[in-house]
């Protein structure tokens, strides 16, 4: 939640920063940009890394990154030192987010997983909201500002370290190793090897195949390629909403930065409607899609023969609709950024987009999951790469994009962009097994 709530919270800061270290607004916004950035380019070694030697080292190393660059930005002379200090937060932040994602498929089996990923889901992507909330009343105070974002941000973090160093290791393979070497110490019998010691590939190709895979799979495997459109626009627009929101209520409602962080509590609104619409997503897939095991158990033939020909398809229910939701959130949003519209309207939408970016946030992970088997790491480390690209760029040019076609229409834009992308779900829901069928990977894949 830490990394999600520092991506929104640095921009509640922005006025006092620029007067403070007298750089401009695209200069201030840069660190909102490098942040995604960081979170685009690490995923790729560090998901493999975590599996060759553990969850623990890379939560450790990682969060002590992530908690020392809040003192190098908070004691920054110059924006350039912001904008460093944010990208490397970012790559660190990032090795965090990855690992959660394998240790709770450590942890739970496949069918259990849904709860524990959706509360996950729920941490980043509601998380989003909760940073500008508490950041714009500090905004607020002349004694604390831009500084002080960090600083209360850094006092939470020092409790996630604390953490985890009480955490134990969950990856399978390296609890076997450290068994192995617990019992060659114990016996001197240097026969005792984990199967992870004597199969353990070269660092340099084992980098090298975590980058290439999730590269592979975007650029040839519609499934992934679709996805990771999907999800970079909704991305995109929430790290666009990030930056543009105190505008928006600034120009056209006049409200200090205090209310202004105050609007962001709809975006944990929406992400909390979203989980809860995940509970209902996640038993309708367990009945659909589990309870096909046992025959004997299924009250209703024509739902097991629902699940055999739509697979991982079962997850896709709740996508559907928002699929829908979410550029009719964005067009809410964008006919109410006027003066005569009520302020709570453009909330509204706000809340609606981060309802269904929720589903959509939570859905790519588990139908990638079911998809590509073993190879879903690599395969929603291709989508992460893609999501977190487009974050880094639609910042920078979100300002003047608003500036010259007006709130109303900017956001209209995102919105027919977002009307583009809605038959995904819908086309996955119905020839996603075709497709994967014609696939050279998909199909081998659900063969082994």
């Amino acid at each position: 939640m830490t990394a999600a709530s520092v991506a929104g919270s640095y921009t509640m800061g922005f006025t006092s920063m620029m007067s403070d270290l007298n750089c401009n607004h695209l200069e201030a916004i840069s660190g909102l940009s490098t942040y995604a950035l960081g979170f685009a380019i690490v995923p790729l070694i560090s998901a493999s890394l975590s599996e060759e030697f553990g969850r623990k080292p890379l939560y450790n190393y990682s969060g002590l990154i992530f908690f020392l660059m809040f003192a190098m930005i908070a004691l920054a002379k110059n924006v350039q030192t912001v904008i460093i200090g944010r990208l490397l937060q970012g790559m660190a932040g990032s090795t965090c987010a990855t690992v959660v994602g394998g240790t709770i498929a450590d942890i739970w089996s496949p069918k259990d997983r849904g709860i524990p990923m959706a509360v996950f889901s729920l941490a980043a992507v509601g998380g989003t909201g909760f940073g500008p909330l508490i950041g714009g009343w500090i905004e607020m105070n002349p004694t604390l500002q831009w500084r002080w974002i960090q600083w209360i941000q850094m006092i939470g973090q020092f409790v996630f370290l604390l953490l985890t160093l009480v955490m134990r290791e969950t990856r399978p393979e390296i609890l076997l190793e450290h068994r192995a070497k617990q019992l060659r110490k114990e016996t001197g019998d240097n026969r005792y090897r984990a199967r992870v010691e004597v199969e353990r590939p070269k660092l340099v190709n084992l980098l090298m195949v975590s980058c290439a895979r999730p590269l592979y799979l975007t650029f040839t495997e519609p499934i992934v390629t679709a996805i990771s459109l999907w999800i970079g626009l909704t991305w995109g627009v929430i790290f666009n909403f990030l930056s543009t929101i105190p505008l928006v209520y600034q120009t056209v409602h006049h409200f200090n930065i205090g209310l202004i962080g105050t609007t962001y509590v709809s975006m944990i609104i929406g992400a909390i409607l979203g989980f809860l619409t995940i509970l209902k997503q996640q038993s309708l897939y367990l009945y659909v899609g589990f309870q096909y095991l046992d025959a004997s158990t299924l009250a209703n033939q024509r739902h097991r023969q629902n699940y055999s020909k739509r697979g991982p398809e079962a997850r896709l229910y709740a996508a559907c609709a928002a699929g829908l939701m979410f550029p009719a959130a964005m067009f809410i949003y964008a006919w109410s950024t006027l003066p005569q519209v009520h302020w709570i309207v453009p909330n509204i939408g706000i809340t609606l987009l981060m309802w269904a970016a929720y589903i959509i946030y939570q859905t790519v992970f588990s139908y990638l999951s079911d998809c590509y088997g073993t190879w879903a790491s690599s395969a929603s480390a291709g989508q992460s790469l893609t999501r977190n690209l487009i974050a880094t760029v639609f910042p920078l040019f979100a300002t003047q994009m608003f500036e010259r076609l007006s709130y109303k229409w900017a956001c209209t834009l995102f919105a027919c962009l977002g009307v583009i992308m809605a038959p995904i779900p819908f086309v996955l829901f119905f020839w996603g097994p075709a497709i994967r069928k014609r696939s050279k990977v998909a199909s081998r894949l659900t063969e082994i």
